[in-house]
């Protein structure tokens, strides 16, 4: 058995059953191995008939009586089964002239299904079942371990998925070297590590006295070793990454204090004493010649943009551009008021480019950055399309990680190598930030390629927002309450979340929550924004509430990141129990932002789960991002948390990030040590685990 083996080697796999188990992400004899069973049936006993319950799974085995084919509202055959305690119906709708032949009365079989109460008594329908002959098989064998349930695809029945397995182990029990054990014997020791073959050999076939409850949980030794060696992988492959960059030339960029002290003097704030730590730390990464790959994960206003800036001017003091990348055009136009407003006093350009942008404008945008008269350029991913080219990129700055894939982030890059420049060649520093704060858990996993800073302090000033849940039963109350805040001079958001996915009914549900809500609130300004407006009415509305036009905004979940308007310090969410913990987090930091005591509503329709309840109970009693992203970890997983965009992590095929998280730091240790004693064992390991995909995080 070789890792480079076909499928096809197996005995009874052509090519429609090869197309069939490549949907399974099966090519190899070894990935069949790798394919472990959701769950598992216990045929170890043989049931007698007269015991079996209707709703129960049971192995029977008794001498047929009868068979007929029965005409009903659907035909089909029908079997009857007897043994000394008693007597049932099996019920094929769907059969073959064979197994009328083969069904018929003095023949034994043993059979296995989920008896159902039937118009004949107690009925098995479709079950799987062998023949035993005639004779009687009292001490026929029964099942010698539990039976496993593997995911399958259309075409593949349960019965030849376990032969091909079958034979795969059995090829493993004749060659066992053709299984490499990756992972050194004294490693395995330290780690306490069952083999991998002896691991594979059990959970294909577990005993009969298997614990189930443990397996169901993914509890099992065996299966904690698997999951190990699946998070080591992507831990290396994440590893890879950073020293390939690593291994590139960037600019050394010391800070320029001049320029620096310019900028923070003309603020009209103090940067707080986390900030200036992350400043230090970035500081340190952009004097170096080797690039930067740093996270700055920070909460809801705890002031990362200014981070930005002042690690931006670093670049521009250094002779180079830098670029800030934003995942929509709101988000991105914000950052570039609020950059132009900063450095445009200082003497800096700053370029903007999206994708509305055209004509005459985009070729000058273009222009500008390429002969870098744009010292600072801010766009979304328009900015690493190919005809976008820098004078000498020597910082890319990414807003909202999760929101972008690894190859993505990877593509700014590329730009400063093909800078048009003397510096072409160079790699630019990266700056990562997020407001969504991301669990230490899984951010050892999913950013293993970053150093990670995080700005834990909110700046003064910050009100805490209150927060409660209410009935939209009640929602003339919540709307005198909006009428009394726009009464006193302060403005207020109105959020209709998403409607079973769908972008067009959400901004319909918007757009009818706005008439209705112009009708309520007569004599106030309500506006209006949703995503499938143009970008240049979104921002001129959005403009309009942040100087003080409109008093209330109706708004879908574009407004999440970025808007910053003061005095708004009171929103409502509409349906909160279909977003997760942390994005109504991010919607609730749109308020507060002023000295102006602010409150969010949680606009539920009842009757809410025990799961909703206690997620909205976690938004109401913290406002700390990082025990709310832990939270919410913990009841959606990492998929939704990351974003579906890091399929990296969420395509694992045995780990889970949630509920393996105590073996995420065994495994930042057991990669250093592989690394040190057996760094031959690295790209081989990458490879059985990420096949194909082995070297996608480090191309784009």
């Amino acid at each position: 058995m070789s890792a480079t083996q076909s499928v096809t080697a197996l005995t009874g796999v052509g090519d429609s059953m090869a197309e069939r188990l490549a949907r399974l992400g099966i090519t190899t004899p070894e990935d069949l191995l790798f394919h472990l069973p959701l769950r598992y049936q216990d045929r170890t006993r043989v049931t007698p008939i007269g015991e079996t319950r209707a709703g129960a799974e049971a192995v029977i085995e008794g001498e047929i009586t009868a068979a007929n084919v029965v005409q009903g509202r659907r035909r089909s055959l029908l079997v009857r089964l007897k043994d000394a305690t008693g007597i049932v119906s099996l019920r094929f709708f769907h059969f073959s002239p064979a197994q009328q032949q083969q069904l018929v009365p003095g023949v034994r079989v043993r059979l296995f299904g989920e008896a159902r109460a039937g118009s004949t008594g107690l009925e098995f329908y479709h079950p799987e079942y062998r023949l035993l002959g005639r004779q009687s098989t009292a001490e026929t064998a029964s099942e010698e371990s539990l039976t496993p349930i593997y995911p399958t695809t259309e075409g593949l029945t349960q019965p030849r998925l376990r032969g091909l397995i079958d034979q795969a182990l059995k090829r493993l029990d004749e060659h066992p070297e053709r299984l490499t054990e990756l992972i050194p014997e004294a490693l395995r020791a330290r780690f306490r590590l069952p083999g991998l073959a002896e691991s594979l050999r059990y959970l294909h076939h577990p005993p009969p006295d298997a614990p189930l409850e443990k397996l169901a949980e993914g509890g099992h030794p065996t299966q904690r070793r698997l999951a190990l060696e699946e998070l080591l992988a992507h831990q290396l492959s994440l590893r890879q990454i950073r020293q390939r960059i690593q291994h590139d030339h960037a600019p050394a960029l010391p800070r320029d204090g001049a320029l620096a002290a310019r900028f923070l003097t003309a603020l009209p704030f103090s940067l707080t004493s986390a900030q200036r730590r992350v400043l230090g730390e970035i500081g340190l990464d952009m004097a170096r010649q080797a690039p930067m790959l740093r996270l700055v994960q920070g909460d809801v206003g705890s002031g990362k943009t200014v981070v930005a800036a002042m690690a931006m001017l670093a670049a521009v003091s250094g002779g180079c551009q830098a670029a800030l990348m934003a995942p929509t055009e709101l988000l991105a136009e914000q950052h570039y008021r609020t950059l132009k407003s900063w450095f445009e006093p200082l003497g800096l350009e700053v370029a903007w480019l999206a994708g509305r942008l055209k004509g005459r404008a985009r070729l000058d945008a273009k222009a500008a950055i390429a002969e870098g008269h744009a010292q600072i350029v801010v766009g979304t991913h328009a900015l690493f399309q190919a005809d976008v080219h820098f004078h000498r990129l020597g910082l890319a700055v990414i807003d909202e990680q999760h929101r972008f894939g690894v190859h993505q982030r990877l593509a700014l890059r590329q730009k400063g190598e093909q800078s048009v420049g003397e510096a072409g060649g160079l790699t630019p520093h990266q700056l990562i930030m997020t407001a969504t704060p991301i669990p230490r858990t899984l951010a050892m996993s999913a950013y293993a390629d970053l150093d990670v800073s995080i700005i834990d302090e909110l700046p003064p000033g910050r009100t805490p927002v209150k927060t409660v849940a209410i009935s939209d039963e009640r929602r003339p109350e919540v709307i005198e309450r909006i009428r009394e805040a726009c009464r006193d001079g302060r403005q207020a958001y109105w959020v209709c979340t998403l409607i079973e996915e769908s972008e067009a009914l959400t901004c319909q549900a918007a757009e009818a929550t706005h008439e209705a809500l112009v009708e309520a609130l007569e004599g106030f300004s309500v506006g209006l924004v949703h995503g499938r407006m143009k970008t240049a009415e979104k921002t001129a509305t959005m403009n309009a509430f942040k100087e003080g036009e409109l008093d209330l905004l109706v708004a879908t979940t574009v407004i999440e990141v970025g808007v910053d308007v003061p005095n708004a310090s009171l929103m409502i969410i509409e349906n909160p129990e279909r977003l997760g913990l942390a994005q109504l987090h991010q919607l609730r930091g749109r308020v507060g932002r002023g000295s102006t005591e602010s409150f969010c509503v949680l606009l539920y329709h009842p009757p809410l789960s025990e799961h909703s309840r206690e997620r909205l109970g976690v938004l109401r009693e913290s406002n700390d991002g990082f025990r709310i992203a832990e939270k919410d970890l913990a009841l959606r997983g990492p998929g939704e948390v990351l974003g579906t965009r890091q399929t990296g992590l969420v395509g694992m095929h045995i780990a889970d990030l949630t509920r393996d998280r105590d073996l995420l730091e065994p495994v930042r240790e057991l990669a250093d040590a592989l690394l040190e004693q057996a760094p031959d064992a690295v790209e081989p390991l990458i490879r059985r685990w990420l096949g194909e995909d082995a070297n996608r995080y480090g191309q784009v």
